[in-house]
């Protein structure tokens, strides 16, 4: 079918990632897509997957760990959620790095799938998609359950050596947890979507969690550093699995040496190897955590590759790896930083960053929120920093109002200017026009936001003055 009608189809089943609330256990079925993938002959069965969980940091590690991976002379499946400007960022394939790069017309996000192959796989699957759904006793499947069945027969159809896989919410419930993964990757846990996984870190932990199985191919969990009660959950996990968990910050250490030219400088080591002088383009220690998370999720899933192969594909492929909207540096004067803060945790790490790497500057926020999401914590990390805040909110039936927004930010008690523009175009225009040479402009808040911000910036249209 065209290209239009193929996003017209997709655009036809239920998207949660569009729906501010629903009844998580009620909606999201496993046996749903299992029983699907049966269906057209579990495509997934024979990959091997690096299977990553949590509340933040996800798609980052999925990134570096892809990078890392290509840079060992690997075809890498990488299949993350959500996607910024276009459906298609979502499933990619990375050629081993030398080889002739499929960029799809965009660099960003290197091997992303074409609209061609997009299209033949919507044909191919859709009279499987049509006859299971008059058939089955799940009910209907949803957006994600059918971009998950995508990604998993493309990945066999390309015949692809690791694929690795971000959960989309939670993940024990996860379309994604249909694959019996080679090793699993736990990055870091906080509060996040209470009203669908629970209100304790606990309950959260365990959704998490449910990705670690039995049979795992490496036995291996890598985690980040995680709170008391996180660590205990995971650990009794492992151990019900048959599991050996692996800690960043215990059997994985890494040190900053230096900061030069926006790149972190660090160190790793742990896992029976040690990388020096490693360089990361992306900034926060946080970012230091992920990429040793990564690291030890590739040394894991690996462990049949020459050492010396691994340790420059660590270098070369932390180094080379890109994944926007993460900190991520636009614009210069003025300075345009894009973050798709989301979350409390994911606005204290943002909030500390924009301390750490540019204290002193005059910053102009840009702020939009989901509904779902805890709001008043979330502007209590970003709205101190900023001397005007332009509330907005993105074109997504989730976005928060942004009187509500305007509201939160003012319960601050700071004395920051509030500005409420209810597009996110219009309000990235608003803020070029307040913002002077020196000044900086911070986008974030949520992805959706950060997605729609970034088109504007990267259209060719898009003019500051």
């Amino acid at each position: 079918m065209p290209y239009q009608d193929t996003l017209t189809y997709l655009g036809s089943f239920i998207n949660y990632e569009r729906k501010p609330r629903f009844r998580y256990k009620d909606s999201f079925k496993l046996a749903r897509i299992e029983s699907f993938l049966s269906r057209i002959g579990d495509p997934h069965a024979k990959t091997r997957f690096i299977h990553v969980a949590g509340t933040k940091g996800k798609g980052s590690v999925c990134a570096f760990c892809a990078s890392i991976l290509r840079h060992m002379g690997y075809r890498v499946g990488l299949y993350t959620s959500p996607h910024l400007s276009d459906v298609r960022e979502r499933l990619r394939v990375l050629e081993p790095a030398g080889r002739a790069v499929r960029r799809a017309g965009n660099a960003d996000f290197e091997g992303m799938i074409s609209r061609q192959e997009l299209s033949r796989l919507a044909d191919r699957l859709r009279p499987e998609i049509t006859a299971y759904g008059r058939q089955n006793p799940y009910g209907p499947l949803s957006f994600f359950e059918v971009y998950t069945a995508f990604a998993f027969q493309y990945f066999k159809d390309r015949a692809v050596d690791f694929a690795v896989l971000e959960t989309g919410l939670g993940g024990r419930l996860d379309a994604t947890n249909a694959v019996k993964p080679h090793i699993v990757g736990i990055t870091s846990i906080s509060f996040d979507h209470m009203d669908k996984l629970g209100e304790t870190l606990c309950e959260i932990a365990h959704e998490k969690a449910g990705i670690i199985k039995a049979g795992t191919a490496t036995g291996l969990v890598v985690s980040a550093p995680q709170e008391h009660v996180v660590e205990q959950v995971l650990r009794s996990k492992c151990e019900a699995n048959g599991c050996r968990l692996v800690q960043v910050g215990i059997d994985i250490r890494y040190q900053l040496e230096t900061v030069r030219n926006e790149t972190q400088i660090f160190n790793i080591s742990g896992m029976s190897g040690s990388w020096e002088h490693i360089r990361l383009p992306l900034l926060g220690e946080h970012q230091l955590i992920n990429a040793a998370v990564a690291v030890g999720l590739v040394a894991g899933a690996a462990q049949d590759s020459a050492p010396g192969r691994m340790h420059a594909a660590v270098q070369r492929g932390l180094h080379r790896a890109r994944w926007p909207g993460r900190f991520e540096i636009v614009r210069r004067r003025p300075c345009v930083i894009l973050d798709g803060a989301h979350n409390e945790a994911s606005a204290a790490a943002l909030a500390k960053t924009i301390r750490d790497f540019i204290p002193g500057k005059k910053i102009i926020l840009v702020l939009g929120i989901s509904k779902d999401k805890d709001a008043t914590n979330i502007c209590r990390h970003l709205a101190p920093l900023a001397q005007r805040c332009i509330v907005t909110r993105a074109d997504n039936p989730r976005a928060r109002s942004t009187s509500d927004i305007a509201e939160r930010v003012r319960q601050q008690g700071s004395s920051v200017e509030i500005i409420e523009i209810r597009s996110v175009p219009s309000a990235v225009v608003k803020a070029f026009a307040c913002a002077g040479a020196d000044d900086t402009i911070v986008i974030a808040g949520s992805l959706f936001i950060v997605g729609e911000a970034r088109k504007l910036l990267f259209s060719g249209r898009f003019c500051s003055k």
